[in-house]
C-alpha cells in the first residue's frame, strides 16, 4: 500500500503525532529491553537523507513500495523515567528484503524509494516517531525492525521489534532463543492507525535501558 503525504507536512506534524501515540502511562514494573545482534546489514552506507520518514527520500514524489506504518514510542531509563537527547535509529529491508548494504540479498529488486534507516532524537518526554513500512520476512528470518539507542557518543542498546503472533517468529532463530518475558517485550501488535483514512498502521514500542535515571 502507498500513501503520499507531503514531506514538510509530516514532519511539521510528527511532535504532535508521537505525543498522540505516547500519551504517558503507568509503570508498575519496568523491565529491561533485551538486548540483541546487530545483524550483518547495519547501513554500510548511510543514505543522504537520515530522517524519521522513511517512505520518502528528500523531496521525492514516488513512495516506498509497502503497507504504510507509524512506530512510535519512548526511550525510558532504567527508573522508567524517559530519556532525553538519546538518538534513536532503526533500519529494515524494503518490501522486497533488501537492505541498504552493499551485501544484501536480492539487491538486484531494492526498492530505490525506500530510505531504510532513520534517526530521532528525543526530546523531554523521551518519545519518538517514524513512519515506515510494516517489516516483512526474508529467507532465513521473521519481519523485524532494527533498533540502536545512542547517548552523548555511547550505545547503550541494540535490539529488534518483531510482529506479535507472526506465524514466521516461531522458526526464527533469534526470536525463539529468547525467554517468554523477553519475547512479550520485544513483540507487539501491529494494528490500524486511529483516524487513518488509507489502511495505515501503528505500533507502540517503548524501549528501557540501563542507565541510572535522566538528568
Amino acid at each position: 500500500m502507498n500513501i503520499i503525504v507531503p514531506r514538510r507536512q509530516f514532519l511539521r506534524q510528527a511532535a504532535f503525532t508521537a505525543a498522540l501515540f505516547t500519551a504517558p502511562g503507568l509503570f508498575a514494573d519496568v523491565l529491561l529491553t533485551p538486548k540483541q545482534t546487530e545483524g550483518p546489514f547495519y547501513p554500510d552506507h548511510l543514505p543522504l537523507d537520515t530522517d524519521n520518514d522513511l517512505l520518502v527520500i528528500n523531496d521525492a514524489l514516488t513512495p516506498a513500495v509497502g503497507d504504510v506504518t507509524y512506530v512510535s514510542g519512548r526511550i525510558l531509563d532504567a527508573k522508567g523515567q524517559p530519556l532525553r537527547n538519546a538518538v534513536v535509529e532503526i533500519w529494515q529491508c524494503d518490501n522486497n528484503g533488501a537492505y541498504l548494504h552493499t551485501g544484501t540479498t536480492n539487491k538486484e529488486k531494492k526498492d530505490k524509494n525506500f530510505q531504510g534507516f532513520g534517526r530521532f532524537v528525543t526530546g523531554s518526554t523521551g518519545e519518538y516517531l517514524f513512519r515506515t513500512i510494516k517489516p516483512v520476512p526474508y529467507p532465513g528470518r521473521t519481519p523485524h525492525i532494527h533498533y540502536k539507542i545512542k547517548r552523548s557518543g555511547k550505545e547503550l542498546l541494540v535490539t529488534q521489534l518483531y510482529i506479535k503472533g507472526h506465524a514466521g517468529n516461531p522458526k526464527d532463530g533469534i526470536w525463539k532463543n529468547m525467554s517468554e518475558k523477553e519475547r512479550e517485550l520485544v513483540s507487539l501488535p501491529f494494528t490500524p492507525l486511529a483516524g487513518g483514512k488509507a489502511g495505515e498502521l501503528a505500533v507502540k514500542f517503548d524501549l528501557v535501558v540501563g542507565v541510572t535515571p535522566a538528568a
